[in-house]
């Protein structure tokens, strides 16, 4: 699953902007306020609309102003929104755009399109096209369909003006274009972890998965050891290599029901609490824990993973980041770290600026003194804080 572009228009600060070519590994840097936790709201916001209902989704990332307070400012218009993406690697460029406009106080879906190209030249097919609660979609199996003029369209009708035609289709395995993106769409995931939540004792409980501020951290890593005794092998190995000196770590519940991180020091006989633990070594255990998932998500959005972390590790997380991605997730990631930046590729790096108050992106690899010197030997992180990257203070 790779998201190839992201074009928002009317969305926040994004009053008309695009994300072209987006790598596998995708670093983004930027001033304050500039747009970089919006990017990952956007797929927030689809997963919210795509549960629900738009107005639900505009009211939860907009408050009581909804539609209005989400459009960007000054604006006029619906919001767009626009992703085009791959379900494989041999896989298809599908596009899927979403319009949303506003009629007497409440928002509504002005038009959703899903479509793909089958070849590399040619008109994409439209799998999908609704308008205010009515449209049509494809039925029959498209890999069997060489014209377009074979595709069958059944027309369809919605409950509410207001919900996604993606929500009920993504639950059948033969519209396979819905459901690349449904599970995009649900399976996102973002980590904003904060050491805080992490270090307290757990209550005794069940979890797979890390959530997005890492509090339940010492229940995925008991239901590690206990279930996928080779992926807790493989982040403990991996964690020892990271950060020197520590041997072991397990979890343990006590008799109250608590649930406690142990970590075994190689120095000392007795192993200790995570409350005794460097922010660092906490860290970069939940990092490992989120990156070696076992079911993976297809896209993995990260905030500041610089904060709590050692300047020094913080390029052994990029290479894990870029492992990640590579072994087929996708993974974005905001930061302010000139030191976790320098671990950036010419063609991983976007930034942000603000221009007459909306946001504009660039891409480093289109910079061409910034290719110049990469290729030179500096490092991205430097020239951002010498000022290359105009107009994106490390500050």
């Amino acid at each position: 699953m790779k998201i190839e572009s992201i074009r928002l228009k009317n969305f926040k600060s994004f009053q008309d902007a695009e994300l072209s070519e987006l790598p596998n590994f995708c670093v983004f840097v930027g001033a304050n306020g500039t747009g970089k936790s919006t990017i990952f709201q956007v797929f927030g916001f689809l997963r919210d609309a795509m549960t629900s209902n738009v107005n639900a989704a505009l009211a939860r990332l907009g408050g009581s102003r909804g539609f209005k307070e989400v459009r960007s400012r000054n604006s006029q218009g619906p919001i767009e929104i626009e992703l085009k993406f791959r379900a494989g690697k041999d896989s298809p460029l599908i596009t899927y755009f979403l319009q949303i406009n506003e009629k007497q106080g409440k928002a509504l879906v002005e038009r959703e399109v899903l479509k793909y190209r089958r070849g590399s030249s040619g008109q994409p097919w439209h799998f999908l096209d609704f308008s205010k609660g009515k449209g049509t979609a494809v039925t029959n199996e498209l890999d069997s369909v060489t014209d377009v003029k074979d595709l069958h369209r059944e027309e369809q009708p919605l409950k509410s003006p207001d919900i996604l035609a993606i929500k009920g289709l993504a639950q059948f395995e033969r519209f396979p274009a819905v459901m690349a993106l449904g599970n995009l769409i649900e399976n996102w995931h973002v980590s904003d972890f904060h050491i805080s939540k992490a270090r307290p004792e757990q209550e005794a409980g069940y979890a797979e998965h890390l959530s997005r501020e890492g509090e339940n951290l010492s229940l995925v890593i008991e239901y590690l050891y206990n279930n996928k005794k080779e992926t807790f092998d493989k982040i403990i190995s991996l964690l020892k290599m990271r950060v020197p000196g520590i041997s072991h770590v397990e979890s343990k519940t006590t008799e109250e029901g608590r649930v406690l991180l142990k970590f075994q020091d190689g120095a000392f006989e007795d192993p200790f609490l995570a409350r005794y633990v460097s922010d660092g070594t906490i860290k970069m255990l939940a990092y490992l824990t989120l990156l070696y998932d076992p079911k993976p998500h297809p896209l993995l959005c990260v905030e500041e993973p610089e904060n709590q972390l050692y300047p020094k590790l913080l390029w052994e997380l990029a290479e894990e980041f870029r492992a990640y991605a590579n072994r087929g997730g996708q993974v974005f990631v905001s930061t302010h770290s000139p030191d976790f930046l320098n671990a950036a590729r010419l063609d991983e790096v976007l930034w942000l600026v603000k221009k007459d108050g909306y946001t504009q992106i660039r891409r480093a690899k289109d910079d061409e003194q910034l290719a110049t010197y990469m290729a030179e030997g500096d490092q991205m992180g430097y020239l951002w804080e010498q000022g290359f990257l105009e107009g994106a203070d490390p500050q």
